[in-house]
């Protein structure tokens, strides 16, 4: 016999408790993005590959390692998607969505990157993402915040801090930037390699770095409020006194950073703390959910300068800290003890079904065995067909009130 072929490493067959929990997570995402009011948007699961290049920017390690990118029959470059936003800036130029502006769109789906498969991080992952585009008030800023807060909360999700820091405008990030060069290259050859490499390219990236190479000199680089306009300090009062507002709790982390140039302001993360059941279920993966705004974004793929704020989580990090859910027994069981009834009992449980039920159909086995089978299975309600007397004869286990309205449903 030939060989059965396996599951390509770094993917993943979700199915029972898991699935379950999946499940939950993204019911529960569309739930509060309706309470939140952000539009649903479906968007392609490959694009062209600049959108992903142009967007993120070559010399990332998204780019330039992680993406599945191949040449299709007419010879465009496509990319399978490693992330949301840039395909969501994209149709938002390419489908006039600025009509709609300010644009709270939300989304999930699988995202691929080819990278080392671990804990919590797959080669086909999966994602909810939500954005607000064309909106330059800090409001954006704390009304996404204030949406994932409750959606850990909805989820049940406990021992999560977030952590937020503001990169400033155009102009405090690139004296910040130069400050942290000068300061990084005094001591480049004492760098990580990876560090070195980023060092004039995207010196940002070395202060979340995890080499413990960089960590010592990372907490006395230049800090960010160092060099904040006044403009780019009120955007952050604003957006930290709005959490407050929105009894949203934060902690400042002066070296939390986004590498790529048109991140502007906010940049914030959601992770678990040390010594939490969240921490212990995830890992070294640590953050569950993180974002910033982007108000560089749209140039570099041709747009208007447009401002935008957004957030992603992962489905399958955000599952292990659900845990096991376990899939809810059916309401209305329909018990078939005589077959020559079948018929009758399909048509019965269409009716159940179409009256809001959730219902499952026990017609194999013995036929004798098949009550106890449902009874054991706890079902809240049993609706049997067999014959007696030579006529069909149905009974139904349930309380007074729950018999009646079946025996309504029922005709």
């Amino acid at each position: 016999m030939s060989k059965t072929p396996q599951a390509i490493r770094g993917t993943q067959d979700i199915f029972g408790p898991d699935a379950e929990a999946f499940a939950f997570v993204v019911e529960t995402f569309e739930r509060v993005r309706k309470l939140y009011r952000f539009r649903r948007v479906e968007m392609p699961v490959f694009e062209k590959t600049e959108v992903f290049s142009r967007a993120i920017g070559e010399t990332t390690d998204v780019v330039s390692k992680e993406m599945y990118s191949f040449e299709d029959r007419g010879g465009d470059s496509l990319t399978l998607r490693p992330e949301f936003t840039a395909g969501i800036a994209r149709a938002y130029l390419s489908n006039g969505w600025q009509q709609h502006a300010p644009l709270k769109v939300a989304t999930h789906g699988p995202l691929f990157r080819y990278e080392r498969p671990q804990k919590g991080r797959y080669r086909q992952f999966h994602q909810i993402d939500a954005e607000i585009i064309g909106a330059a008030e800090p409001q954006a800023d704390v009304e996404l915040l204030a949406m994932a807060d409750q959606l850990l909360k909805e989820l049940g999700i406990d021992g999560v801090t977030l952590y937020l820091n503001t990169l400033g405008d155009g102009d405090s990030r690139e004296a910040w930037r130069a400050a942290l060069v000068e300061h990084f290259r005094a001591v480049k050859d004492e760098l990580s390699e990876d560090s070195q490499e980023r060092l004039e390219k995207n010196p940002l990236r070395i202060l979340d770095s995890k080499d413990r190479r960089d960590q010592r000199f990372v907490a006395d680089a230049p800090k960010i409020d160092q060099f904040l306009s006044g403009d780019a300090r009120a955007f952050f009062d604003a957006v930290t006194s709005g959490l407050d507002a929105a009894g949203v709790k934060w902690t400042r982390a002066e070296s939390l950073v986004r590498g790529l140039d048109y991140y502007r302001h906010t940049a914030f993360e959601f992770i678990p703390d040390e010594g939490s059941e969240a921490a212990s279920k995830l890992g070294s993966q640590s953050t569950i959910l993180g974002g910033g705004r982007y108000d560089g974004l749209m140039e570099s793929l041709g747009g208007a300068p447009t401002p935008a704020v957004g957030w992603a989580a992962g489905i399958e990090r955000l599952a292990m800290l659900v845990g096991d859910r376990v899939e809810p027994k059916a309401d209305v069981i329909v018990v078939v003890e005589n077959d020559d009834l079948i018929d009758s009992a399909i048509a019965a449980i269409a009716r159940i079904r179409a009256g809001g039920h959730p219902a499952e159909l026990m017609a194999t086995g013995s036929p004798r065995k098949r009550f106890d089978k449902a009874v054991k299975a706890g079902a809240n309600k049993i609706v049997a067909f067999d014959m007696r007397d030579g006529a069909e004869h149905v009974r139904i286990k349930a309380d007074d009130e729950e018999t009646a309205s079946l025996v309504k449903l029922l005709g």
